[in-house]
């Protein structure tokens, strides 16, 4: 006899995927880390498969696993929708949110669509620019929210994520062995790019800039294209990326901080959602590129 699933099962099978452990998932639907691996167990025990496999001191979804987080995200999603589609605190108005192509990229699908089933009578405006240009734009009054690049002592936000910086080149060529070593970086008020370039004059490595642009799709272009190496956080690393360390020569670099940054004044219930959602999505959001769905060991 078939079994009937459980929402709450699902969603926390769901957050186990996204953030890539049990412990992480367990701060995000507020349960121990027990009452997670238990909800995990009773969830195999229903469809009568096991959905995680062991790979080294982690585990990973198998294939049963993968097919299931398919349907999980689904059905939480219509529940979503569905209770969103009674409710009457619904908020209305329009709201405006600056980010960079990198961050847009990764984040703002789940952030909109999260946010969306919420508040379908909302309006979002977005602008996708770097982050000096954002904070101009706050400054001026034209974003309510924005997600930027946190410097210390140059930006006011909110800390919502830390990532590492990663050094990247294409794969199928051997740019990141040329003297000197031709970069595709940001403009010289970027952070990355004076992390970059500070790590590489410590090491005593030559470089030269071969492109320069604000925006990562330009960056990612030169770089898949085998035509320089870039610095780039972890979750804009994109599929057909190989990430340089020590053994090529490549020193290692800070972390990068992203922020949340709002208007000042800006107390309005739409923008307070839409930063709640926010913070939710950037601090529960699995790093790196995707993939087979690796779980961090318990």
């Amino acid at each position: 006899m078939a079994h009937m699933l459980d929402i709450d099962q699902l969603r926390t099978f769901v957050a186990i995927a996204d953030t890539g452990s049990f412990t992480r998932a367990a701060d995000v639907v507020h349960k121990t880390q027990s009452a997670v691996s238990m909800q995990m167990k009773r969830l195999e025990e229903r469809i009568g498969r096991p959905i995680f496999e062991r790979d080294g001191r982690a585990s990973r979804l198998n294939d049963d696993g993968e097919k299931l987080l398919d349907y999980a995200r689904r059905i939480v999603r219509l529940n979503s929708e569905c209770v969103a589609s009674f409710a009457e605190t619904d908020l209305v108005g329009r709201i405006r949110l600056g980010l960079p192509d990198d961050y847009a990229d990764r984040y703002l699908p789940e952030i909109l669509a999260t946010f969306s089933r919420s508040n379908p009578r909302a309006e979002v405006t977005v602008v996708c620019e770097p982050t000096p240009l954002l904070t101009e734009k706050m400054r001026d009054g034209e974003l309510d929210l924005a997600i930027i690049t946190h410097v210390d002592g140059h930006t006011v936000s909110e800390v919502v994520r830390v990532e590492q910086l990663l050094w990247v080149t294409s794969p199928r060529h051997g740019v990141h062995e040329e003297v000197p070593v031709p970069l595709a970086l940001g403009r010289h008020t970027c952070a990355w790019r004076s992390a970059a370039t500070d790590a590489l004059s410590g090491a005593g490595r030559p470089f030269r800039m071969a492109y320069v642009s604000w925006y990562s799709t330009a960056v990612s272009a030169a770089v898949l294209a085998g035509l320089a190496v870039a610095v780039l956080p972890e979750s804009a690393v994109k599929n057909g990326m190989r990430i340089l360390g020590a053994r090529e020569g490549f020193p290692a670099l800070p972390t990068c901080k992203i922020g949340l940054m709002r208007a000042p004044g800006q107390t309005g219930s739409l923008a307070e959602a839409l930063a709640d959602q926010i913070r939710e999505n950037l601090d529960n959001l699995g790093a790196g590129r995707r993939g087979p769905v690796g779980i961090a060991a318990e």
